[in-house]
């Protein structure tokens, strides 16, 4: 896809969709896990409960090296608009011996201190041994994930996102079967769900690798010349690096988070689980846009059309605020019907709804301080949204814990806590963006074109 030219909304919009069924069809497979799990393991209430606590520190774990698939996002953009076809291909075979890499170190750190962290976590004693038997089987597959991670960021970058869409319902169908088969037939409960979930993410990253390999265009792969490049290592660092710090930052913030809700019990862990899940897929459709206004960013950049950038971001950020809306909103008065597929408990049912109305409603302003983030980090500013989202979102949180929800120990001051630090950061987040923007050097023969 060529972002450089013509009209914005029906590119950004032909990128984004893609990209939205991609993540809405792996939420669904992920949520085949809870529904398998809480529906036809022994455990029940239990293995959903496990599950979802989990959620934040698997996030934790992998946040760095999924930063770095941004910087290998924004530098394929970058040298694939600008026609650098040997900074490319060295960008995409180091990427992917990056991602190889990351994984493996990934794999070793998730699999030995997985039981400590739940502890330290304050897991309850008749949740943490089924956490801790998912999480270990989970990071086992960790080399598999960041390749598909990595891969995939390498076509959103060159405007590819149908292929990945195919690859991910492949390994999706195969997810769910798989659940069915070790929870049902070999009753392998909690530890037959991470079983699935990491031979299917095999699927999609060899999917995903052979794609690249097949390919005749200027981002092809080739397995022998596979290696790191010191040059493109730092390239991608510099724009990864604080990218991944942030989403570990954010991970430990809502490590806190899960640890207060812990706090609540059991039933209230379910609940909160159930309705991470359903927001998941408002939150995976905002991502889309997100990823667009990133890589659109990035190539626009690339090329050195200037013009186009503030458009880029306000067609995005315009996108996002009507997707988060209307999903969010959608998936909340639908919830009481939605939560049944995850538990018929009342109880759980109540607290998940609890949740989703402090979060999945204005899930919207979330959706616009991520895409506000992309378009400043599409330009090449890394540190910038880092800096801002860290203290604007996770600084803030911790210190709302530490003070109101200390002070008034409830579900609802704690949830709360998300949509104003979203609005906040949000704020912040355009203002960098338009101080970065005046001082880019705008090419003064450059056509205008309408969006």
């Amino acid at each position: 896809m060529d972002m450089t030219s013509g009209a914005l909304l029906p590119k950004i919009l032909l990128f984004s969709i893609p990209l939205m069924l991609s993540g809405v069809l792996q939420l669904l497979f992920n949520a085949a896990d809870i529904v398998v799990a809480g529906q036809f393991s022994a455990s029940g209430t239990l293995a959903i409960a496990a599950i979802g606590s989990t959620t934040s520190l698997i996030n934790l774990l992998i946040s760095l090296f999924v930063g770095m698939s941004a910087g290998v996002n924004v530098l394929t953009a970058r040298y694939y608009a600008a026609g650098q076809e040997k900074d490319l291909r060295e960008t995409v075979h180091t990427a992917i011996a990056l991602s190889l890499v990351g994984g493996i170190l990934l794999a070793a750190a998730g699999v030995f201190l997985c039981r400590r962290i739940l502890l330290l976590m304050g897991s309850p004693d008749d949740v943490i041994d089924l956490s801790a038997a998912y999480l270990r089987i989970y990071f086992a597959g960790m080399p598999m994930t960041l390749l598909y991670n990595f891969g995939n960021a390498i076509h959103q970058a060159v405007g590819d996102t149908r292929k990945p869409l195919y690859f991910l319902t492949t390994a999706g169908i195969i997810n769910v079967l798989l659940n069915l088969f070790f929870v049902i037939v070999l009753k392998m409960d909690v530890a037959g769900v991470a079983l699935a979930t990491i031979l299917s993410q095999t699927v999609s990253a060899v999917l995903i690798t052979r794609d690249l390999v097949m390919t005749d265009d200027v981002y092809h792969l080739d397995l022998k010349q596979v290696s790191l490049k010191p040059e493109k290592v730092r390239r991608i660092l510099q724009f990864g690096i604080p990218a991944g710090l942030q989403g570990v930052v954010f991970s430990i913030s809502n490590v806190l988070i899960q640890s207060s809700v812990n706090s609540f019990g059991s039933v209230v862990m379910a609940g909160n689980a159930a309705s991470a899940n359903l927001e998941g897929f408002v939150y995976i459709s905002m991502t889309a846009i997100y990823q667009a206004c990133l890589s659109f960013t990035s190539q626009n950049y690339g090329a050195r059309r200037y013009d186009r950038l503030g458009r880029v971001l306000w067609t995005c950020m315009g996108t996002v605020a009507v997707v988060g809306l209307i999903l969010g909103n959608l998936f909340y008065f639908m919830g009481p019907w939605l939560l049944r597929i995850y538990s018929s408990d009342a109880q759980t049912i109540a607290y998940a709804l609890l949740r989703m109305r402090y979060i999945c409603v204005p899930y919207f302003l979330g959706g616009l301080m991520d895409t506000a983030c992309g378009g400043v980090r599409g330009m090449g500013h890394s540190m910038v949204p880092m800096v801002v989202s860290l203290v604007g979102c996770c600084l803030f949180r911790v210190v709302w814990i530490m003070t109101v929800f200390s002070h008034f120990r409830s579900l609802e001051a704690l949830y709360i806590s998300y949509p104003i630090t979203w609005l906040i950061t949000m704020t912040v987040h355009v203002m960098c963006y338009y101080a970065i923007k005046r001082k880019l050097v705008i090419l003064r023969d450059t056509p205008t074109e309408a969006a």
